[in-house]
């Protein structure tokens, strides 16, 4: 419990609080339309799914949050500029996508509840219109729409229900919203998500008409409720049907809708969000420039680029646009450069439509000429730029997921050759997995650097890096057995012999405790969800509640 309170506390006490306000929200406005007399008669009609703007409420909390996770430039203020935020509250940040998921999950549930109780609700609106119902019912349905008196049932035509019901303004925006809330979520499933990236990013952008939809939505007024209370008691003219309007004490009630409040809700973030869609555009337009192009071993590219202006930390992560292939679609990359050096570098690997095209782009480039106009939204920031702020940090990269700790050696290198004295790292601890021998190419040379600079000066022990090998064949593995007594490793030509299979993580994480006691150990991973399951495990496991002895902390790169 206390491991889990260390690396999930802040966040479970989040997850509490937006729940409990998702519970107080329905929960207070079920018993409002339940339990308020000018709801009295529409209770009557319709029963306790007159509390259907109970889950609508819900609704509106969740429209409002929705957009706030994707602000990355809000986000990014917040985490850099803002240094209020603690290392806990900036892992919180980290955690946006997820928290982005969480509220559109919500959205989807209320939306069923909230369509379900409205097709019911057009269902007993019918019914009273048709008499089928008590006298009260049928007198409360045949209220005019007059000087005197205001309707309390929508429904007016009795033939066709269904009509109503796709031709009123709320059930025109309400299919229209329920449509594109559909399209979104299945959409997003990984999957598709994975497999068809265009698809999901299309069908994203329909969250401009959602939203346009939502705030006309209440306008249509649905559920009414009473007017003039004081006028007409309802506890003294509900059995006094045949009275009504012919004595002063029996009025006839008159009805009306809510004001719409959907936009008081989501008029706050839209207004963000469409800032941030602005500063993006004007990143998009600024000119970048290729300093270098490299086709590195495995399929992948290498784009060395100069923007002016352009400030980054170790870790972060930058968008591209290449409008060649498409001028929407925007895909994150890791910067492998380091903040010191006057360029920022990204390594692509070949997956996917987009990364293959581009890909076939650069290699049909004349040699010496600039690549296809490039659009930069960034730098952001991302779990890793908290790297120095632990004494100890174990990275974790797995294939191509090694990019933002290529920043972070770089940068390391570059403090040691300044003797930066606002170093406080004191260990690092790197491992490298990988499923062939190419991949480990275009890092070694970076490696073979800094482990010449650790023994320079005297420092052979502040990097320990291992690299594991998940895959290879019978020719490598003679070729091993061959070389195996020399002082070079075969794949990488530096002196850490590579490792084949997969780490021992029990054994690595009990080395790193028994020769790191008392400290504060960051544990960083860039790789898939499986083995962040598996870190996320080990973090909590070997960490002491005792703030003497040594804590992990689990931290993932999240795009």
């Amino acid at each position: 419990m206390g491991n889990m309170i260390i690396n999930h506390g802040l966040t479970s006490f989040i997850l509490v609080v937006w729940m409990s306000i998702n519970i107080f929200l329905f929960v207070w406005f079920y018993f409002f339309y339940d339990l308020g007399d000018q709801f009295y008669y529409t209770r009557h009609l319709l029963g306790s799914w007159c509390a259907c703007r109970a889950p609508a409420a819900v609704l509106n909390f969740n429209c409002l949050l929705i957009l706030l996770p994707v602000c990355r430039n809000l986000l990014s203020l917040i985490r850099g500029s803002f240094m209020c935020c603690g290392r806990t509250m900036r892992k919180q940040l980290d955690k946006n996508i997820s928290f982005h998921k969480l509220v559109a999950y919500m959205i989807g549930l209320m939306t069923a509840v909230h369509t379900i109780a409205h097709l019911l609700n057009v269902e007993w609106y019918n019914n009273s219109r048709r008499r089928m119902y008590d006298p009260l019912s049928t007198a409360l349905s045949d209220l005019p729409d007059g000087n005197n008196t205001t309707y309390l049932n929508p429904i007016r035509n009795i033939d066709n229900p269904t009509y109503f019901a796709m031709t009123s303004l709320a059930g025109i925006t309400g299919v229209i919203i329920t449509l594109c809330l559909i399209l979104i979520i299945t959409s997003s499933m990984e999957v598709i998500r994975r497999s068809y990236f265009e698809v999901f990013w299309y069908t994203h952008h329909l969250f401009v008409i959602f939203f346009i939809g939502l705030v006309i939505h209440g306008a249509g007024r649905i559920v009414r409720s009473q007017q003039n209370l004081v006028q007409h008691n309802y506890t003294l003219c509900k059995d006094r049907i045949e009275s009504w309007g012919k004595v002063a004490e029996c009025p006839y009630p008159q009805f009306a809708g809510g004001a719409p409040g959907t936009w008081m809700w989501v008029i706050g973030p839209m207004f963000l969000y469409l800032c941030e869609r602005i500063l993006r555009f004007i990143r998009y337009t600024q000119t970048v420039k290729y300093r270098k192009i490299v086709i590195r071993p495995s399929k992948v590219l290498e784009l060395q680029l100069v923007k002016a202006g352009f400030k980054m930390e170790v870790g972060q992560y930058v968008f591209l646009n290449c409008p060649a292939i498409s001028h929407l679609e925007w895909h994150p990359f890791t910067m492998t450069s380091a903040p010191e050096e006057d360029f920022f570098s990204v390594h692509i690997r070949s997956v996917g439509d987009w990364t293959q095209k581009l890909i076939s782009m650069v290699e049909e480039l004349p040699e010496g000429t600039q690549g296809p106009r490039m659009g930069v939204d960034g730098p952001f920031g991302t779990a890793s730029e908290d790297v120095f702020d632990y004494e100890v940090s174990m990275l974790v990269g797995a294939g191509i997921g090694v990019t933002p700790f290529a920043s972070i050696l770089k940068s390391i290198w570059y403090k040691f050759k300044d003797s930066d004295p606002k170093l406080r790292t004191r260990k690092i601890y790197f491992y490298w997995l990988c499923r062939e021998t190419h991949a480990f190419e275009w890092f070694a040379d970076l490696l073979q650097v800094l482990e010449k600079e650790m023994e320079e000066r005297g420092m052979g022990d502040f990097l320990t890096y291992k690299l594991f090998l998940t895959g290879w064949d019978q020719s490598h593995t003679d070729h091993v057995m061959v070389r195996f007594d020399e002082d070079t490793d075969v794949v990488t030509g530096l002196k850490q012999k590579t490792n084949y299979g997969r780490p021992n993580w029990e054994k690595e994480f009990e080395q790193v405790r028994k020769e790191n006691p008392s400290s504060t150990v960051g544990t960083f991973l860039c790789g898939p969800a499986v083995l962040a399951k598996v870190l996320e495990k080990k973090c909590a496991k070997y960490s002491d509640v005792d703030p003497r002895k040594t804590r992990f902390y689990f931290n993932k790169e999240n795009f």
